[in-house]
């Protein structure tokens, strides 16, 4: 009997390549649909996130911009007296020239300067003088209405924008400003502080520019001034504007009264 060779005894084994998982029939179902889900929950979480950070931007810009406006606008403050000061008035009188020139209203500037301020600083020192500029400024913007414009465009400088007034109104208007300033004592440790104003008035015509309405106000504030100073060193009225009797040379002096 022929014995058959061991390489004939062996099994032939065809090769085969490893074929994949099969997939139940459930999750053949569901292959196709798991991605596009997937994608669409994290499509949304990424328009959210997005969204949140536009709103988060948005906010921030609208702060900026609320800070850069509250900055340009304190540029035109002065920080003592919270009135406008001189850069933020001539702009306020170029508009107000403006209006006055295309509307024709009438309009005056009061220019006032305190008169025997220095010795106040010299005697008590700035802060003391600052204390009088500030308590100067409220009584001022007291005695004006909402539509006037009041502010320190100097040391011890002010000016009046007073819109709609006649020239007795005017007038009336600055001797009333020096009395309120005259009637502005400011209490500095045992002394009590008092100045004088001095109050001139100058009416804004179409065709003004700024620079010759503060010239013509300023001007006529001098001129009261001088006068101011001939009643001082002579026998002056006692009906005087701002000037009590009593009290008149002592402060003319020295702008100061020590509580005795």
């Amino acid at each position: 009997m022929k014995h058959k060779s061991a390489r004939s005894q062996r099994k032939t084994v065809a090769f085969r390549p490893p074929q994949p998982e099969r997939l139940s029939r459930h999750s053949q179902k569901h292959a196709g649909t798991d991605a596009p889900k997937a994608s669409k929950s994290h499509a949304r979480a990424v328009a959210a996130r997005l969204a949140a950070e536009v709103e988060r931007l948005a906010a921030e810009l609208q702060a900026s911009r609320a800070h850069i406006t509250e900055l340009e606008a304190r540029v035109d403050v002065d920080p003592l007296t919270e009135t406008l000061n001189r850069r933020g008035f001539e702009r306020e009188l170029k508009r107000s020239l403006a209006y006055v020139k295309r509307y024709g209203v009438s309009a005056a500037l009061i220019y006032l300067d305190l008169d025997e301020f220095k010795p106040v600083n010299d005697r008590h020192g700035h802060a003391a003088g600052d204390a009088v500029l500030k308590a100067i400024a409220s009584a001022l913007t007291r005695h004006v209405r909402a539509s006037d414009v009041v502010a320190r465009i100097g040391g011890d400088e002010f000016v009046v924008l007073l819109w709609n007034v006649s020239g007795a109104a005017a007038a009336a208007k600055a001797a009333a400003f020096e009395a309120a300033v005259y009637a502005t004592p400011v209490r500095w440790g045992a002394s009590t502080l008092v100045v004088g104003a001095s109050a001139g008035v100058a009416f804004m015509g179409p065709l003004d520019t700024p620079a010759e309405v503060l010239a013509r106000a300023d001007a006529a504030m001098y001129a009261r001034k001088a006068e101011r100073r001939d009643c001082h060193s002579g026998a002056a009225r006692s009906d005087e504007p701002g000037i009590h009797s009593h009290d008149r040379r002592k402060s003319a002096r020295t702008g100061v009264m020590d509580s005795g």
